[in-house]
């Protein structure tokens, strides 16, 4: 058996409102961590991410799956909870924002996401998978034209070509079989105003003298805000170990 250790931080860094919203649910043997980051560019992006949230999180404690059928339910949920808020609030008519999730289930997890809200997976110590961006420096690596590297601070990191709150059929990507857990592997689910400033092997070098997803996430906090310009993004992250029960 195997247990789930989880920290989360969220900040509005240099802003005056915080777009970002998280929640996570460990429950037994099955759990859910979901992120998502509301698009500063449209109004409403704080209400869209909190709706997105909730709505994949009540999805979850309702059925409590880990399968890529139930994670492209709780993502259709999590977009029509969106849509209907545009419904109600004329003034955010077009707000939009990004989603990450991941659910466990036993010693079997899988993820999924919309946007560039990104889930980093470690196995013995070493990044092991990532999601990867839906935007236009993502796309500009996928032609070649660009470093993974390079999307960090790249003059169009912010154009997104997919989002929550479209009336188009929902386009996520999601992993289409389970990855069995081990002890000691590790997850991180974070929004782009972390990842931006923490690289993966800083996370990889502070997982490896961290005890738990709290010290973990301390680690990396502390290069983070060392980083920050003045006016920083909002930053959210969600740190997971797996231990043993």
């Amino acid at each position: 058996m195997i247990r789930f250790d989880t920290h989360a931080i969220s900040c509005a860094g240099g802003r005056d409102t915080n777009q970002d919203a998280l929640r996570y649910s460990v429950n037994g043997t099955a759990a859910l961590w979901v992120l998502a980051d509301g698009l500063g560019g449209h109004a409403g992006g704080e209400e869209a991410s909190r709706a997105a949230v909730d709505a994949a999180m009540q999805g979850f404690l309702s059925k409590p799956e880990c399968s890529s059928a139930a994670l492209k339910a709780y993502l259709e949920a999590a977009n029509a909870a969106v849509v209907a808020r545009q419904e109600v609030n004329a003034a955010g008519h077009a707000m939009r924002t990004t989603v990450v999730l991941l659910v466990a289930r036993e010693d079997q997890a899988q993820w999924a996401h919309v946007g560039d809200s990104r889930l980093y997976w470690f196995h013995q110590g070493r990044l092991a998978g990532q999601t990867l961006d839906h935007s236009v420096p993502q796309a500009m690596v996928d032609a070649g034209q660009l470093t993974r590297r390079q999307i960090r601070f790249h003059e169009d990191r912010n154009r997104l070509l997919r989002s929550l709150g479209g009336r188009e059929a929902l386009r996520a990507t999601i992993e289409e079989r389970p990855h069995t857990l081990a002890p000691g592997d590790a997850f991180l689910l974070c929004s782009d105003g972390f990842w931006d400033y923490v690289t993966e092997t800083a996370m990889e070098l502070d997982l490896a003298k961290s005890g738990s997803a709290e010290e973990w996430m301390y680690h990396m906090e502390l290069r983070l805000r060392a980083a920050l310009p003045e006016a920083s993004d909002n930053y959210s992250a969600i740190a997971v170990m797996i231990a043993s029960a």
